[in-house]
Order: structure tokens, then sequence, then C-alpha cells
């Protein structure tokens, strides 16, 4: 009998458990990138519907509607739209991006990114159990939803009354896009530095991880975020002023751009939308270099230059200073660096009494270059273009807004740093003390002696002793009667067992020797460095 064996092409091998359960997983996160990129598109898609339907007079139907809802969707992410229905007939382009309406989909996304690194319980025991995504393809998958998405909406946001520019959309979304889901993962994995690319040489990584653990750089981060805040706060001040002191032009403005409800609820909207821009507006204003309205037309505190007749009618551009030289309210809008350099230095100092007036007056330095550039950041994001000759240039120059924080910050946040270390490192009594009060205050001196006062607060009992040995046998004294000679009846010596000592039956114990517990040990150790202070008689 002969075995015939059948040799023919092998069936490839079955992937691995870990990638069958990760693929369900990142199917997940690239649907909820997409369905983030839905949200966003459909909330904007209602709220141009209802407006539309409210309108008395509608121009065009509901598919105009869902135009326009694409494009400010693009317009959130920094798209540029053009607007054909012009008085000259010139295609003018649309490039103001409302800050307040960035947040939808930045929020969105980082949420997203969020829940797809959280996806998992990070256990594989099972053939049902999932295990945590690496960030990496957490990244790649919500992101390849999200443009998706994005993509299908340029296209449709193409045509209609103000469409979008598909060459501005190619890299406006994907940015936005990739910085929310970066941070969405990152703050997921609890905030790691993580590891540098292979193509980073190994000196380069170990400087920049020596240089971020420094609290130096932690200090100037926070005192240039401080000094930002303070400058978009008094940014906020001065509108808010603007408005008052304008209230006429500013409520005339808003009454006459319609008479309907629905078009004041709209135009309401729209300013609400745009009160972030008109912070950044109003620092740049107090910094100095102020802003833009055009072609030749600029408005700071000591002045403003240029026609503002070619300004379209809105409540907030209604309230802009007028034309003319500088007055003394004008030039009250300096309070507001001022405030935002102080804030600066006072951040920029450690609460340590060993670091030098140097580091110090540096870290101040660090802070307000990290102030200039966030600063110069939303200056940039905060204008645009709104039009083809005039108002192609609109807002505040963010070169000119940065490097006027820096000047501002660095010339008072130095000698404030300064001046505040020296305050914190003063001798707290006469100069005869200065030496007896710094040694009695160094940190090294105050960790020794709340040690040696730990030390000496340990409970009062005796510790236990790990010494094996043959202790002595006590003294013991036979008991007459029966069985006096029976080691039964043990007796200690009056003057010779200590209290604490343990004496063991001759026939019932074990013939281990039982270890005496020392009771003459000390219970409190000695306090070595402690400074003992007496207390001066009342007069």
């Amino acid at each position: 009998m002969t075995q015939v064996t059948e040799r023919g092409t092998s069936l490839p091998a079955a992937p691995p458990a870990s990638v069958r359960r990760r693929s369900p997983a990142a199917a997940a996160c690239v649907l909820g990138g997409a369905v983030a990129a839905g949200l966003g598109l459909g909330f904007l898609a209602v709220l141009v519907i209802v407006l539309w339907i409210s309108s008395p007079y509608p121009d065009s139907g509901p598919g105009g509607a869902l135009h326009l809802a694409a494009g400010l969707w693009l317009l959130a992410h920094g798209t540029e739209l053009v607007r054909y229905e012009t008085l000259s007939g010139v295609p003018a382009p649309v490039g103001v991006t409302p800050l307040l309406l960035v947040a939808l989909p930045v929020l969105l996304m980082r949420r997203a990114a969020r829940l797809g690194s959280a996806s998992g319980d990070g256990r594989a025991d099972g053939p049902g159990d999932d295990e945590v995504l690496p960030a990496g393809v957490v990244f790649s998958a919500v992101t390849c939803g999200y443009l998706g998405v994005g993509a299908l909406a340029t296209v449709y946001a193409s045509v209609g009354p103000m469409p979008a520019d598909p060459l501005s959309a190619a890299w406006h979304v994907p940015l936005v896009a990739v910085l929310a889901a970066a941070s969405g993962v990152w703050a997921a994995r609890g905030r790691p530095l993580g590891e540098f690319p292979r193509w980073v040489p190994g000196w380069a990584a170990g400087g920049v991880r020596r240089a971020i653990a420094r609290p130096r750089y932690e200090l100037a981060l926070r005192s240039g975020a401080a000094g930002a805040l303070v400058l978009v706060g008094g940014g906020v001040l001065l509108v808010g002023a603007s408005l008052v002191w304008h209230g006429a032009e500013v409520r005339g403005s808003f009454l006459g751009l319609t008479g309907v409800w629905s078009g004041r609820f709209a135009v309401l909207l729209l300013a609400v939308t745009l009160v972030p821009n008109a912070m950044v507006w109003g620092a740049a204003y107090g910094l100095g270099p102020g802003f833009a309205l055009g072609a030749g037309a600029t408005a700071t505190p000591f002045g403003s230059v240029g026609s503002h007749a070619a300004l379209p009618r809105f409540p907030l551009l209604a309230a802009l200073p007028g034309a003319g030289a500088g007055t003394p309210l004008t030039w009250a809008a300096f309070a507001v660096p001022v405030v935002a350099g102080l804030a600066v230095g006072w951040f920029a100092v450690r609460r340590a009494r060993e670091v030098s007036y140097g580091e110090t007056a540096w870290t101040a330095v660090l802070g307000a270059v990290v102030c200039g550039v966030l600063m110069a950041g939303l200056a940039a994001v905060a204008a645009g273009p709104l039009g083809s000759r005039e108002l192609v240039r609109f807002g505040p120059v963010w070169w000119q807004v940065g490097g006027a924080a820096v000047g501002w910050a660095v010339v008072l946040a130095v000698p404030v740093a300064v001046a505040v270390h020296g305050w914190r490192v003063r001798p707290v009594r006469g100069a005869g003390a200065v030496e007896v009060a710094d040694e009695w205050h160094d940190p090294g001196v105050r960790e020794l002696r709340w040690a040696a006062l730990r030390e000496a607060a340990v409970p009062m009992v005796a510790p236990a002793v790990e010494s094996v040995g043959v202790a002595e046998p006590p003294a013991v004294a036979a008991v007459e009667g029966e069985g006096g000679g029976s080691p039964a009846a043990v007796a200690a010596a009056d003057g010779d067992v200590p209290s604490g000592a343990v004496a063991a039956a001759d026939g019932d114990a074990p013939s281990g020797a039982v270890a005496a517990v020392p009771v003459a040990a000390e219970l409190v150790p000695g306090v070595s460095g402690a400074r003992v202070l007496s207390r001066r008689p009342a007069v």
C-alpha cells in the first residue's frame, strides 16, 4: 500500500490577535473623526436654515443656505471665502476668521481624539478583549476621518453665494485638524514628552530634555502666558469702553443694517463671534502698533491716519476712534501693556532663596519673549483681508504686535522681577542678625531640623530587638510545699529580675532560648541640629 501526499500552495497565515483587535478600534477612530466634522457642519447648517426660514425675503432656496453653512464651516478653519456680489463687480475675498467660531471644530476634533485614545481597557487576555491603540494610530485614524468629511465639504462649498477657495482650504483644514488631534491624543496620554525621532541627534535631544526640566523655562511659560492674558483682558476693557463711548453710532449702525428681527439676530450673532477678534485688536491698540483699516489707514493711540469711508457698516466698526491726532483719553490705553509687563515680572520670580539675580532677570526676558510670540500668533489669526483693493489689509500686523509686546515686557518685567526677588530674600531682622537668620532659615538646615523632629516623634513603644542569643536565667526561689522542687512555681527575685524580663518554666518551655526585651533602651533618639528658642520673659 502506497501513501500519496499532495503538496500544494500553503494557506496564508492568520494575522496576529493584536492586529485583529486593533482593526475595529481603528475603524471606530476614523468614524469618530468623521462624526466630529459632521457635528460641526450640522450645527452651522441648522443655524443657517433657521435664519433662512425666518427671513421674510430669502435670496435663494435651501440649497444656497446649505452651501453657505459649508462655507462658514470652512471659514472656521481659516479658509478664505470669495464674495462675488460687490459694488465694483470685482470678487472680494473674506479672510477674517471669527475666532469664536474656531472653537467649534477644535473642541469637537480634540474630543474625538481623546475618546479614541481612551478606547479599550488595555487587557489582551482573551479573544474579546481589546487593547489601547498606539498614539500614532489614533492620531492618524481620527485625522483621516475628519479630513475625509472636510474634502467633501470643500467640494460642496465650491459653488454657492460665497464659495470657498479650494487652495486655501487645502492647507487650513488639515492644519487645524492635525493640531487639534495632536492636542487631544497628548492630553489623553497624560501629556508625556515622548521620544524624539531617530533623525534628531542624541546631544540635541538630551539638551532639549535638560532645558525643559529646568524651572526657568516653566516659569517663563507661565509668566508669558500671564502677560498675554492681561493684554487680551485689557483689550476687552478698551473695546467695552469704546462701545460705551460711541453708543449712539453703534446703535444706529445696528438698527440701520436691517429692519427685521431675523436679520438683526444674524448681525448680533456675527458680532458675538467677532468679539475675540476685537479683544486682540484692542490689545494691539494698547501696545502701540494698532491695526490697519485698509490701504493707508491705521488706528493707534497716537492718532488715526487715513479715511474710514471704505469701511463696511457694522456695529463693532462703528466704535473705532475717529480720525485725527491722539488725545490723553487714547493715550490711557498704554496702561494695558504696563500692567502686562508687571504681570510678566511678578510671575517670573522663583520662591527659592538660592536663585541669583541674573537667573531671575533671564527668566523675565524669556517670559517676555513667550508673551510676544503668543500675541503675534493671536494677531495673525485675528486679521485678514475683507476686499481686493482698499480692504486688502484689515487688522493688526502680527510682527509689529509681537515686537511691541516683547519690548514692553522686557523693559518692565526685568526690573520688577529683580525687585520682587530682592524683596523676598531680604533679611527678616536687623543687619546684626543676618548671618544667624540665614543659617536658621536655610533650606538645607530646615530639612535636617524637620528630619530630626520626625525621628523624635515615633510612638512611645519600645522597639523590637532581633538579637538572637541565650538569655541568662533569672534567679528563682523555690516554693515549699507539694511540688516544691517543681519548676512550675517560679518566683522572680526581688531586686535581680527586671520588670520586663520573662522567666520560662523548665519543662513546658521550648528548647530555644527566650530573648529578653531590653527595657532600658532609649525610647526617644537624640535630636541633633535642632535649635531651642528661649521664651523672653514678659515685662
